[in-house]
């Protein structure tokens, strides 16, 4: 079965943060430098303090207008963060995301925080797994 360790080893190291008491209007500008979705929002010392995606940026947007652009990151930020564990599978952490609607989920191990993985990894990796299975069947099939 495929863990998120697996999914880990197929991504970059770095992992894009932005501290709690930075702007949203800064949180965006890295957002689209990185070409990315959502970022993990650091407390002072480096710990995990939340997550902003893209839908909280939004949904700020749609409640203060313009005048949510200045706003904090804390203030913004989802504070109740659900994590996973390279441990877990991917179809566990599927599941999670699609109960919980969200896309991206940040990975700890030992209370350390040691990446991010989003919906697009969990999909390529079950891609990728159809069709190797696919290629299995095939190869049985034909004898070889």
């Amino acid at each position: 079965m495929m863990t998120v360790a697996h999914l880990l080893r197929g991504k970059p190291i770095r992992l894009v943060t932005i501290p709690s008491y930075e702007t949203l209007t800064k949180a965006t500008e890295i957002l689209a430098r990185e070409r990315i979705g959502a970022l993990i929002v650091t407390a002072p010392g480096g710990d995990l303090a939340g997550i902003l995606s893209e839908r909280d940026i939004v949904r700020a947007i749609a409640r203060d207008g313009t005048a949510a652009v200045m706003a904090k990151v804390s203030d913004i930020m989802t504070a109740d963060v659900v994590c996973c564990s390279p441990d877990d599978t991917v179809d566990a952490v599927m599941t999670l995301m699609t109960a919980k609607r969200f896309r991206h989920v940040p990975v700890k191990e030992n209370g350390k925080l040691v990446g991010m993985i989003s919906i697009g990894d969990v999909v390529k990796a079950k891609v990728e797994d159809a069709e190797r299975e696919s290629a299995d069947l095939r190869a049985y099939i034909a004898g070889t």
